[in-house]
């Protein structure tokens, strides 16, 4: 059982002990340093949050918790209920709220929920503020509200059709192109929030013909939540026997975007942003951002309209920071994680499907077409489970210094780049794991260098 603290949020399983997992006097004591540390920003000023939470079994104890903490606190709130993360953060920006919680754990499996933390602009907090408020979380001395001072508690149900509002109002969606492609359709929600959201957002771009697999709300995940080539069989059998140009898939939360092929075939969860990267950049001039761990493809793609593509460590927020640095007009992650800071800085699948679908009814190709146009990479995606006995700063090390000729990045991990393929090694933000992810030509080189690698540490282990 785990918890774990990091840019992406207090992520643990549910039950078992305080401080290592997440239970209730967990999620008290992280609502209540979030408090604080708000409060140290807005000070004298009642704060309004933004509450919404996937379908998860744990989602509504968990709700319960932390609206209870919020109004404690004499903390305002707006929840949004089931919801999806991107969702959550249009509504702090559009409701002009202090902040906002999400509760989800992603694409973590079903014991998973976490608490997802948001500025007062929609966004995750940075890691200096995520640090500054594990040292307020460390605080009992913690002052709440009298009786008369407590947080008002109001129900919001229509946070998703203002974010679908929101995306239809962008200059490049246009929902009339789409109508008239008359696309069929079919997407798998893993019975969680994006079986709300997804039909939705389908229906008012005028698609008629939908098809949901695992589009309840139990929370009961119909397979491993993260939308993985390997997760995802049933969309691909389906898709096979029916007539759809495009499956979508989702994680739990909704902002993550995987595509099915009329094939059957997968079009790379790296290549979502690709794609989308190609349909904004043939429209706006700019640069493009995604982290180190993302496909060299949209560099490839970047060098084609004569734009930079920078590179940033692993995680939204880190990503975002970069995106505003160099005035990224699109960004995102190689988990299919889209970020259109047109609309709002944030991975957003519901984006994502948006402009995906309009790219194709405008440019008339199907979604085989599409891949064909981009460079062909094989990407292998490993991990190694961390035990406390590891020395995790020493293997990282150990390899940069091993592979010193070659292009070496260390502001997140190690990447080593070489001239055909790159590895990068880094601690997980949302599992206690080794991600060790290699990018090559073709499957057989990503494997044999994953291999290598793999025997690399294990060498660094037995001589210490």
């Amino acid at each position: 059982m785990t918890l774990i603290k990091s840019i992406s949020g207090i992520r643990g399983t549910i039950g078992g002990k305080s401080g290592e997992n997440l239970t209730p006097v967990d999620i008290i004591k992280f609502t209540s340093a979030f408090v604080v540390f708000l409060k140290e920003k807005k000070q004298e000023k009642p704060l309004t949050l933004v509450v919404g939470r996937d379908a998860r079994i744990s989602g509504d104890m968990v709700n319960k918790l932390v609206c209870g903490t919020l109004q404690s606190l004499g903390v305002n709130i707006l929840d949004v209920g089931l919801s999806t993360t991107p969702t959550v953060e249009m509504t702090v920006i559009q409701q002009k709220a202090d902040g906002g919680i999400i509760l989800t754990a992603s694409h973590n499996p079903i014991q998973w929920n976490a608490l997802k933390l948001l500025n007062d602009k929609g966004e995750f907090i940075s890691n200096s503020d995520a640090q500054r408020l594990l040292e307020l979380s460390e605080n009992e001395d913690i002052e709440f509200a009298e009786v008369r001072q407590l947080g008002q508690y109001t129900q919001m149900d229509d946070a998703i059709d203002r974010h679908i509002d929101a995306i239809l109002a962008l200059n490049l969606v246009d929902a009339d192109a789409v109508r008239q492609a008359n696309f069929s359709i079919i997407a798998d929600c893993v019975n969680s929030t994006g079986s709300i959201a997804i039909p939705k957002l389908l229906e008012r771009l005028g698609v008629t013909k939908i098809k949901l697999l695992n589009g309840d709300l139990s929370g009961v995940f119909a397979h491993n939540p993260e939308p993985l080539p390997e997760h995802l069989y049933d969309i691909s059998r389906e898709i096979q026997k029916e007539d759809y140009q495009i499956g979508f898939v989702v994680d739990p939360d909704v902002d993550r975007l995987a595509m099915v092929m009329e094939n059957g075939e997968m079009f790379g969860e790296e290549y979502t942003l690709v794609a989308v990267a190609d349909y904004v950049l043939q429209h706006k001039t700019g640069p493009a951002v995604s982290n180190l761990s993302s496909s060299r493809a949209l560099d490839d793609l970047c060098v084609k309209y004569n734009v930079k593509c920078s590179k940033s460590a692993v995680g939204e927020v880190n990503v975002v920071e970069m995106m505003k640095e160099v005035g990224a007009v699109i960004g995102g992650e190689g988990n299919g994680g889209i970020i259109y800071p047109e609309l709002h800085y944030g991975r957003d699948a519901l984006v994502g499907i948006a402009l995906i679908l309009t790219y194709m009814a405008k440019s008339g190709k199907d979604c085989f077409e599409l891949r064909r146009n981009y460079s062909n990479y094989y990407i292998s995606k490993n991990k190694i489970e961390l035990t406390p006995d590891m020395d995790i700063h020493g293997i990282l090390n150990y390899i940069a210094q091993k592979y010193e000729n070659q292009k070496v990045t260390t502001i997140d991990g190690v990447k080593i780049d070489f001239e055909d393929y790159w590895v990068h090694l880094r601690t997980s933000n949302t599992e206690p794991i080794i991600r060790i992810y290699v990018e090559a030509l073709n499957e057989s080189t990503a494997e044999n260098i994953v291999n290598k690698i793999k025997i690399d540490i294990r060498e660094f282990i037995h001589s210490n």
